[in-house]
């Protein structure tokens, strides 16, 4: 019995499947899947990133730690420091309203987030699907 580990794409993470979307690999968490709350749990996602050769991971909000959300806590920094550094990208997906209208300092990283390509706050997949979308590709 060969107990190898194996990087076979296609072979699926326990709580995220992959999918392409406009020709990249997209791992896509479910939103009910283990809550990300510290650096280790972020490496280990990028462990099945790299497992599927995805170049993007899709996270709900709701598999986000609320500390995530405080930006003084140094979550959010620590884990999106590790997709930088990794060179995988990030897109935390989901309403996260009630988070922005209690912090000014969150809403300009967001803002400032979604403006370049490592990682973006979306609302929902349609959002996403827009992201990814080849210019030249009719809607």
């Amino acid at each position: 019995m060969n107990t190898e580990p194996t990087t076979d794409p296609t072979i699926e993470p326990v709580t995220g499947s992959l999918v392409e979307l406009h020709g990249i690999a997209v791992l896509d968490y479910a939103p009910d899947s283990p809550v990300l709350r510290t650096e280790q749990d972020a490496l280990d996602v990028l462990g099945d990133a790299f497992g599927v050769h995805a170049e993007l991971v899709v996270v709900p909000v709701s598999r986000l730690a609320q500390e995530f959300f405080t930006l003084d806590s140094g979550l959010a920094g620590a884990i999106i420091q590790k997709f930088v550094t990794y060179h995988r990208r990030l897109v935390i997906l989901g309403d996260i309203a009630g988070q922005l209208a209690g912090s000014s300092a969150l809403r300009a990283f967001v803002y400032e987030s979604n403006r370049g390509n490592h990682v973006w706050f979306l609302a929902d997949r349609d959002e996403l699907d827009q992201r990814l979308r080849p210019a030249a590709e009719p809607d």
